[in-house]
Parts: C-alpha cells; structure tokens; sequence
C-alpha cells in the first residue's frame, strides 16, 4: 500500500490556511485517482465556497463534460448518449468513490468514434460538392441532438465541410475575377477547378486538426473530465495538467527561457510560424518563419526525430535554461536545403504583452497614453518583472516630455496578478485603501498603499470595456472612488470579483514519481473601498460610449456557475478632492457623445452585429449566399465612416525609447502599426477631450497665481 503524505500548511497569497489532514492511504497507486483524490481535498478545505457533491452536480457535470468533449455533436451517436446517460447521476458517486467507469466508457468511445470519423471522411471527399441547391446547416449546437445513425453522422460532416468549403469557394470566384481583370494572358478555370481549390484547403485544414486530435492522450482528455468538475464551483477554479501550467506562468509573466519563436504542427512536423522580436532565433538571423524543425539535439549527443511527435514533446525538447545550447535540425523554407543550427537560448520577453506608451498631441498640449494589456509579473522575482514597476517608469518618462494628462488603456485587460494592483493604483494617489479582500470564514482584510509617493497628480482618465476583468476592475474601482480618475468604457466591466491563487499539486506528495499539474482556484473574493463587488455587475463608466459588443452578453453573469454579487462595509478613505470641475467635465463629456454622429452609428452597428449572431442557420446555396452578402454589404455601407475614422491625433514615440532592439525595423514597424490604430480610435480622442478640460486644483491654483503676478 503507498502512502502519500500531505502538506500540513499551505501558503496562499495574502492568507494562511491551515488544512489538518491526516496520513492518507491509496489502494490504487494510478495517477488518475491519486489526481482526484487531492483535488477533492484541495477544493473542500481551499476553495471560497464549498459545494455539495450530489446528483445535482452530477446532472452538470455530465452535461458539462460532453460539451466539453464533443461540443458540436459530430462524434458521438445517439445511442452513446443513451448509453451515457444511464450515469448521470452517478458519476457523483464514482468521484467520491474515485471510479473511472464512466470516464473510462466515454473515453474509450471517443476514440472509437473519432477513429471511425476519420475512416469515412476521405469518401466525402470524393464526393461532388455543388452549391446549387437549397440546403441549409444549423450551427446551434447547443440545441442539436446527437446523429441518430452514422449515415446522419456523415450528413452533418458532409454540411460542415460545404460550409466550410462555401466562403473559400467565393474568394477564389473574387481572384480570378480580379486576375482576368489585371492579366490578359491569364487562363480561366471552370468553376470545377476553383471547387477542387476550395476542397483541397478543407481538406488540408481537415487533416491538420486530426493531426492535433490523434496527438491527444489519455490525460489531455482525463483534464477535461476533472475539469467538468471542478468548474462547477466557479468557472475560474481550473485544472491545469503539466504542460498547461507553463503556459499560464508563460502567460502571466510575459517571459520564457527558449529560442523565441511560436510553433505549429504541421504535416506531421513543426513548422516555426513566428520569430519573437529579440529572442535568440531574431538575433541569430539563420532560422526563419516557415522554416520546419525535423530534428532536436544538444551537444555531443544524438538529435531526437520530431517529426509525427506531440507538439508539446516536441517543445519539451526545444525549451531550455538560459545559456544553454540546443542544436535544431531544420529544413529551409526557401530552398527545402536541411541544415543543424546550434542556437543558444535565452530569456524571451514577449513585448506585445507588456506596458507600452506614447506622446499625444492635440492643440499645442501633450498627452501621455499607457496600454497595460495585462497585470503581469514574475512570482519568483517581483522585484525585477512585475508591471506596477513598468508602468512607473513610463510615467517618470511620459512627465519628462511635460504631459499634460494621462490616460491609461486597461480594455481587454483581463487581469493578472493582485497586488501589483495595489503598487500601481498607489502611483496615483498618497497613502489608502486599494481593495478589500475576503476569505473563507468571512475574514476580512483590507490592502493599503502605504508609500506617500505620488508619481502623476495630473488629470487623468482611465478606458474600460467589457473585457476589461479582475484585476483591471480593483484599480478602476479605486480610483473611481477616490475620483481620482475619470472611467470611460462600456456599461460595465466584465464583473469578476473573485481572487484564483495556483497550487502545484505536487507539493502536496512526497515519495512520488507523478506530476499531477497545478490547480487554479477561487480563494477569495474582492470587494471595493466603498464595500460594493464588482462580482456580476462589474464597474459602471463614469462615461458610457458604445462599441462592437454593447449588445452583446459578456461578462461573469454570462459565465456557467458565477459566485453571488453581495457587499461589505465600506474601507475608511478621503476621496482625492483634487478636480476643480470633475462633475461637470463628464456631464459635458455624456452631453458630446449623445449628438456625436459616429458614437449613434456604433451603436447602431452594435445591434446588428447583435441580431447577426442569433442567426443558427445559414444556406449553402451560393446565388443565396451571394444575395446575403450583398444585402450585409448594403447595410453595413453606411457604417463604413466608423472604420474610415481619424481622430487627428498626433502619435510620437518617446524620445528616450532607444535600444538595441527598440532601433530595429521590427519594432518601429510594430509601433507604427500601434500608432495607425490609434488613429482610427475614437475613444482615444474622447479620453483626450476630458483630459483637455479637466483641471487639478494645482493647475488652477497656478493658473490664478499667473494672473494675479
């Protein structure tokens, strides 16, 4: 019998739990149940809300778990659902008693299924696909029941692989057209060849995600059966196996140790799709995108055969510390010439990831703008990676070209890390109250900025959107309470108030050769100075503008399995009290946007956009297809003067922004990229429009004392 011994104390971030747990014994050593049994653990004694396990959760569980595994119902028979059915409320019962039964049948019959999908789909290929008459595909999954018999099975596959065939089909209609207008000596096709075209793309597309599919193993499908269960407590509590773990860190920290590059399994290889600006494969200039690696090696010892191996073996092998050599065995793109490269890793920065600013200027004044597109930072080195630091030092160099005001891009920001929250939101004002936080047991606590340093006191605004999550929501909660800041967005934020900490599972063992992963799990939940959450109803623009997706349902409200909006005592704070006008500024700013032209038009794309994507259905009749393309341009033509939009705004890098890499082209071309669709912004001139009008008592108070000297 194996025994596994548990931590007695784990540390979270900002709390202490202390889980008693006595000395637990495994009958069965598998991995699997060894995996449930910690998490069942972890969750009852860890997670913010505990859950009763009964057939309620086992009816969404099993829901769950099938849309997970085959969410457009094109693998799975009827007869399978039946069959499956049958443990609907059992599987409760089989996670209590860590019994694979049902996991194990499902299992097995997917395979089973995916194989025989994969058998039969060459025969449609062969099939003459036509456009002419009228059939229709319905896209509602949700909705749709299982295929009854394999022959319904491979109608919808046949359907699937028209749709995608129909879009294809028409842009080579649309090339040829244009290549016959351009190049007399162009031979037309009939219309059979462009359908060959269209299918053999498909057909490509088709086998590059079987390719993916087969790569699967038992594990990556046993993630998603634990996954159906532990997102039933809320749908930010997540498993993470392995490999899925360095992904998050990867993500979280915007950094990696490697040779910088993004890669792709294809035909059987892996084929580089993309050199990351400044890591060792841009730097050496030998391996370029497109180029496909075959073989994997290090120094004086044999290279390892890539290809048909898992994408994520293959990256196994790839990544490496800082400073050590990997040798890589590619075939070159342009001449298909195979050499071996040894490319010494090094830490990658992934720059997209990271705080960015520009100068603005618009009537003799300058402005500062800060896109943070995440709260990023290093766990293990807070003090080197950490985003609240970044965005310090591009304020320092921002008020070294004499802004005037400042905005700060947290759209589509969907969190990151707590108190970085804290460090940056004190940049902005003396000493507070950032957020509370509360734990299991209702224990409280608040999370002050105690540094007196301010480092903007100027005007500044604050741009939200739906997507903007979590962490973006504690700062533009706080300092809208301060008013400190003005909030300019969508209705609401995303409306996620809870705090995840991540737990690597295998702390918890000793004596183990598995590595189970990591868990991803709600801890705490986060609430305003004022004592409001921003959970489900998230923060409410102190300006409203409408954008793409005003009429569209995102947010945690939308989200399976949501923890409950309620609130607190309010934290004890003094509002900033350094506008001079601040109420009047934003009643001017909503009294602009009602009569701005373009704002009405957004909006009024907004509600298409909204009815579009109710429509399940769609024809595969091309002359139908055709008429709805054409009737969709027409509509869309006079929204054609929101994409044509120039807000006139003077874009400048700073002036100190120079370095080996900030000098090359790559990254001028990326920031002039940045700069064009800032152009075309037209929240970005309304934020500047505030900025331009809001004034700090200390301008004023300069203002007056300039008059009167």
């Amino acid at each position: 019998m194996k025994k596994i011994f548990i931590t007695l104390f784990v540390s979270l971030t900002f709390i202490f739990i202390s889980w008693k747990y006595h000395e637990v014994k495994f009958d069965d050593p598998n991995k699997d149940k060894l995996l449930i049994e910690l998490l069942k653990y972890v969750l009852e004694k860890g997670h913010y809300q505990s859950q009763d396990i009964n057939d309620q959760l086992s009816i969404k569980v099993f829901n769950s778990y099938l849309e997970m595994i085959d969410p457009q119902k094109k693998y799975f028979l009827n007869s399978d659902f039946k069959e499956f059915k049958k443990y609907e409320k059992l599987i409760d019962d089989q996670w209590l008693s860590y019994d694979l039964t049902f996991f194990n049948l499902t299992h097995d019959r997917l395979v089973q299924r995916i194989n025989e999908v994969e058998l039969f789909l060459p025969s449609l290929f062969k099939k003459t696909f036509e456009f002419d008459s009228d059939e229709k595909i319905n896209v509602d999954f949700e909705n749709l029941s299982f295929p009854k018999n394999d022959n319904e099975r491979k109608e919808r596959w046949r359907k699937q692989l028209k749709f995608s065939m129909l879009d294809l089909y028409d842009i080579k209609i649309l090339d040829q057209k244009k290549l016959i207008e351009s190049n007399s000596d162009y031979v037309k096709k009939s219309n059979s060849d462009l359908l060959n075209e269209s299918l053999e793309i498909v057909n490509d597309n088709i086998n590059d995600i079987f390719d993916l599919m087969n790569d699967l193993e038992r594990k990556d499908w046993f993630s998603n059966y634990v996954n159906s269960f532990v997102t039933q407590y809320d749908p930010h509590t997540v498993y993470f196996k392995p490999e899925d773990k360095d992904r998050f860190d990867v993500n979280i920290s915007g950094r990696f140790d490697g040779i910088g590059a993004r890669l792709q399994k294809r035909d059987g290889g892996i084929e580089i799709v993309q050199i990351i600006l400044g890591g060792p494969l841009w730097k050496d200039k030998k391996i370029e995108a497109g180029d496909e690696i075959i073989k994997v090696g290090e120094p004086g010892k044999d290279p390892v055969n890539v290809i048909g191996m898992r994408i994520d073996d293959a990256i196994k092998l790839i990544k490496g510390p800082k400073g050590t050599v990997v040798e890589l065995t590619v075939r070159r793109k342009v001449d298909n010439e195979i050499k071996t490269f040894p490319i010494t890793r090094d830490e990658v920065v992934l720059e997209e990831s990271y705080a960015k600013s520009t100068l603005i200027k618009k009537d003799n004044k300058t402005y500062g703008l800060i896109t943070l597109p995440k709260f990023y930072v290093d766990f293990n080195d807070y003090k080197e990676i950490n985003c609240a630091s970044d965005v310090k030092k591009e304020i320092i160099n921002l008020k070294k070209e004499g802004i005037e005001g400042l905005v700060l891009d947290l759209r589509n920001n969907g969190g990151g890390a707590l108190q970085t929250v804290v460090d940056m939101t004190g940049l902005f004002i003396e000493t507070g109250p950032i957020v509370q936080v509360k734990s299991i047991g209702n224990r409280k606590k608040v999370l002050y900025d105690k540094d007196p340093s301010v480092f903007w006191d100027g005007p500044l605004v604050i741009l939200v959107n739906q997507m903007s999550a979590s962490a973006s929501e504690i700062m533009a909660a706080a300092l809208q309470d301060y008013e400190r800041a003005v909030v300019i967005g969508s209705d609401n934020t995303f409306g996620k108030g809870t705090v995840q900490n991540v737990l690597d599972l295998n702390r918890f063992l000793s004596n183990s050769d598995f590595d189970l992963g990591a868990l991803k799990i709600t801890t705490e939940k986060f609430y305003r100075i004022n004592g409001g959450s921003v959970q489900l109803k998230g923060v409410e623009s102190d300006i409203v503008t409408p954008n793409t997706y005003s009429h569209i349902e995102i947010g945690e409200a939308d989200e399976k399995n949501p923890l409950k909006w309620d609130q607190i005592d309010k934290a004890q704070f003094r509002k900033w009290d350094g506008y001079y006008n601040l109420e009047s500024v934003i009643n001017d700013s909503k009294l602009r946007i009602s009569k701005n032209e373009l704002f009405s038009l957004i909006d009024q794309n907004a509600k298409w956009f909204s009815e579009r994507r109710k429509n399940k259905s769609y024809s595969l009749n091309y002359n139908t297809f055709k008429n709805d393309q054409k009737n969709n341009k027409l509509k869309l033509k006079k929204f054609d003067r929101i994409k044509d939009y120039n807000n006139n705004l003077n874009f400048n890098l700073l002036s100190d922004q120079s370095s080996k890499i900030k000098d090359t082209e790559e990254y001028k071309e990326n920031r002039k990229r940045w700069h064009n669709s800032l152009k075309s912004d037209i929240y970005i001139n309304e934020s500047i429009n505030v900025l331009l009008n809001l004034k700090t008592k200390k301008i004023e108070n300069n203002n007056i004392l300039a008059k009167v000297g």
